[in-house]
Formats: C-alpha cells, sequence, structure tokens
C-alpha cells in the first residue's frame, strides 16, 4: 500500500502510524521532519504546484517503493503557512526487514529536497520575508542514490 499526500492540514504522526502499521509489518522505520523555529523565525510557508508536487511525491513513493520491495509507504508533505515546530513532512516506510526500510526512507528524505516542486519561505520576528535557497549538500545526497 502507498499512500501520499500534500496537504495543508496538520499531520497527526500517531494517527497516521496506526493506519500505516495496520498491516503488521516486519520492520517500519520513520523519518517526521518539522519547521526549525532558528532566528527568530515565525512562520515557513510552503508554496507548491498542486499537480506537479503531489506527481513528485508519488513517482518517489513508487521508485522507493519498488527499489526496495516495500510491503507499505506513507509520505505525507504539509504545504502553506507552518509555524517553528510542527510537522512539515511525514515518511513511514515498511517491509519485512529493517535495512529495506530505513534505506527507503533516507532515500525520499534526500530526494524530496531536489526533486519536488516545493518553495520555502521564512517570515522572521522582524518583518524579514527571504525565500529559502537549496543547500549545497542537498544535491550532493540526492546524487549518490543514482
Amino acid at each position: 500500500m502507498i499512500r501520499v499526500a500534500v496537504q495543508p492540514a496538520a499531520i497527526d504522526v500517531a494517527g497516521e502510524l496506526d493506519l500505516h502499521d495496520a498491516g503488521g509489518h516486519g520492520a517500519t522505520a520513520s523519518f517526521v521532519g518539522r519547521v526549525r523555529g532558528e532566528g527568530e523565525l515565525t512562520e515557513l510557508f510552503l508554496e507548491h504546484h498542486p499537480v506537479l508536487t503531489a506527481a513528485g511525491l508519488g513517482e518517489l513513493a513508487h521508485r522507493a517503493a519498488d527499489r526496495w520491495s516495500l510491503a507499505a509507504l506513507t509520505l505525507i508533505h504539509r504545504v502553506g503557512a507552518m509555524a517553528p515546530g510542527e510537522t512539515i513532512v511525514l515518511v513511514l516506510a515498511s517491509s519485512p526487514h529493517r535495512a529495506e526500510a530505513l534505506a527507503a526512507v533516507e532515500f525520499l528524505i534526500d530526494r524530496l529536497k531536489t526533486d519536488v516542486m516545493l518553495w520555502k519561505r521564512e517570515r522572521f520576528a522582524d518583518g524579514r520575508e527571504q525565500w529559502v535557497e537549496p543547500r549545497a549538500g542537498d544535491h550532493g545526497r540526492a546524487e549518490r542514490w543514482d
């Protein structure tokens, strides 16, 4: 079972884990990404292209499921306005053994930073706003999966 969602609503991590793990898989690996609150950040806004963002996440999910023969995969990414501490992304991957689940989660996090159409804008307490540029290491981490 592959579930992919792009949503403005908060991610219910516990509820998603319960739903995902209903199959009794041998191993489930997870990644919960949260908005950092560095430098008096008050809001992170994620802009996206509704069709292309969902398609990009879906393509990555299917690549991971095929590559590691996953029994289940959940990939949820938030868009819109978020405050520091809120969950921005959730990845759950299940397989009969831990190595495949762990590798799939790492692959998905590394690749979605470079392969999916998402743009981040930060707002700070002093009123400043800035778009977040990709980090130099993001492409290097993504390329190691080729």
